[in-house]
């Protein structure tokens, strides 16, 4: 089976990606993008949009992390990443959903808003990434890729505010699904990897890490991303900080 995953190094729905075909045990191999240039190389490999991750196997091109999960199942049935109980696997549907579509972008937005103040901690996150020129070469000249990467992802003082209010109550929803069961089990599924990735991506920003540690949400990516690459160190007015939970 052969398998290729498109990336962008840091990228938290690509970590995703990644760590569910860990998961099925279906080897591939890694093409890592620097971001806003990865828009064409996607386009010349014949992919139909323009983001990440974006995967081929076996011929099929697939984009999105829903969508590969989806496709991964089909696959390779097994171990499956969402549960054959109806209930269950609705519950795992609407989890994985929260995780792309609520939780994803606003740490996202967070992230960029940093580069946007200070790229040289890019460097931490292109840890291991093969981008076919000198990380430190690629950090030091990209200046303008940060600017347009920040603008598409609307990383703007505002939205990086609004980012900042939204997240107790993201935390608290995800702390839910940990207590309800619907992430955190023995058996990881969609949701698990989904969700992991964007906290464990939050937690490589100094400002963020108070707000999650110690909560229950932290323990998913604790388990599958204890290792994820980058560490932006405080970059966010402190006054915008909302207060970490306590209790």
């Amino acid at each position: 089976m052969g398998a290729r995953l498109f990336v962008i190094p840091g990228s938290h729905p690509a970590t995703t990606a990644a760590l569910m075909l860990d998961f099925k045990g279906i080897e591939f191999s890694r093409t890592d993008l620097v971001p806003v240039v990865s828009k064409a190389v996607l386009r010349a490999a014949g992919f139909p949009r323009l983001t990440v991750p974006a995967l081929k196997i076996d011929g099929e091109r697939i984009q999105g992390s829903r969508e590969i999960s989806r496709a991964l199942d089909r696959i390779r049935p097994d171990p499956p990443l969402f549960p054959a109980d109806p209930d269950k696997r609705a519950a795992v549907e609407d989890a994985e959903r929260f995780g792309d579509e609520e939780l994803q972008h606003p740490v996202r937005q967070l992230l960029w808003w940093g580069f946007k103040r200070d790229k040289e901690p890019l460097r931490t996150y292109s840890e291991g990434a093969h981008l076919g020129i000198p990380v430190g070469l690629a950090v030091k000249t990209g200046g303008p890729l940060v600017a347009l990467s920040a603008r598409f992802n609307e990383a703007t003082d505002a939205n990086a505010r609004t980012a900042l209010l939204a997240l107790p109550d993201l935390l608290d929803r995800v702390d839910a699904y940990v207590a309800d069961g619907t992430i955190g089990g023995p058996d990881p599924n969609a949701a698990d990897f989904q969700i992991a990735t964007s906290i464990g991506l939050a937690l490589t920003m100094d400002d963020l890490k108070p707000l999650i540690e110690g909560r229950p949400c932290a323990e998913p990516a604790r388990r599958y991303v204890p290792n994820y690459p980058g560490h932006m160190p405080p970059v966010l007015p402190p006054a915008w900080l909302p207060e970490p939970a306590t209790g």
